[in-house]
């Protein structure tokens, strides 16, 4: 058989993650295996209702305005209203609407972190795992170099250099958080460059670019997807630190803010507003972090069986 009357796709590609059953992907296995998961399935029903709530309070439909007098400074939690369902701040503002509003923060501060981080990691990744030598030298000495600067002091000198704000925190989370990705970028490439189907790729003339992104690319972008539901809750909980320390979110409700606040009225009794932003944060942190276990097992091959 000459070169010219194969295909790629009719090249066997045994070594690929392990072998799926005829008419069976990788990723409708990891589906079906998902929907069985009662865990991850309640994990997903919970981020789908704060993405909900995020994106009803973004276009204002729910908890609007936040910050109107809604009682008397200090004022309990009580059944009668759904304002002070987790009763009023100094101001007699409503904690549960700003709570609901930190929500929207929390996660607009997780997914645009998580999108700006990603291709900076995979991209830098793949690169020093396929070309090796000095690009590999290098690239790891940029890394390494990174993550010897301890993670909180990066993002607070990221964060006086840019300014306070949202749009700040995007950035600084984004620019710093990628460089476990790259790592196990690095590592997946390093281990699929010298497999069969890749070097039939090359002996069909496919070039570099296409041996990255079109043949090894979506055999590990399963590891992709799991590291950002990683960098997902990196960045909630790095936005609500920042934010306690007075760098992070001006002039909007913040969970880091809200339990900054609240510090100070421990003394008072007032403890509402400590665990109104803490338990939000608690149960998006947890459901993450469940259904970042369960994808992980769901799309490794070797779990499969």
């Amino acid at each position: 058989m000459t070169t010219n009357s194969v295909s790629l796709e009719k090249i066997p590609d045994m070594d690929r993650a392990d072998a799926l059953p005829k008419g069976r992907s990788l990723w409708g296995d990891a589906l079906r295996r998902l929907r069985r998961d009662r865990i991850a399935v309640l994990c997903f029903g919970i981020l789908l209702f704060y993405g909900t709530v995020a994106l009803l309070c973004q276009v204002g439909w729910i908890a609007s305005p936040w910050d109107q007098t809604v009682g008397k400074a200090f004022q309990p939690p009580s059944m009668t209203s759904v304002d002070l369902l987790l009763g009023t701040d100094l101001f007699g503002r409503s904690v549960f609407y700003k709570v609901l509003h930190g929500t929207r923060v929390a996660l607009s501060v997780g997914l645009m972190s998580s999108l700006l981080s990603l291709p900076i990691g995979v991209v830098l990744g793949a690169l020093a795992g396929y070309f090796g030598g000095w690009v590999d030298d290098l690239i790891v000495w940029f890394y390494t170099t990174i993550s010897s600067i301890p993670n909180i002091m990066l993002l607070i000198a990221v964060t006086f250099i840019l300014g306070k704000g949202l749009a700040s925190m995007y950035i600084a989370l984004g620019v710093t958080a990628w460089v476990g990705l790259a790592r196990v970028m690095r590592g997946e490439f390093i281990k699929h460059k010298s497999r069969d189907y890749v070097t039939a790729a090359e002996s069909l003339g496919a070039g570099h670019l296409s041996r990255i992104f079109r043949h090894i690319m979506p055999n590990v972008s399963h590891f992709i997807i799991v590291n950002m539901s990683i960098q997902f809750v990196s960045a909630i909980k790095s936005e609500v630190i920042l934010s306690f320390l007075g760098l992070g979110v001006q002039g909007q409700p913040s969970w880091g803010v809200m339990i900054d606040d609240a510090k100070l009225e421990l003394s008072r009794g007032v403890w509402w507003q400590l665990v109104g932003a803490s338990g939000a944060m608690f149960f998006v942190v947890l459901a993450f972090n469940l259904l970042g276990d369960s994808l992980r097992d769901a799309l490794d091959p070797k779990m499969r069986h």
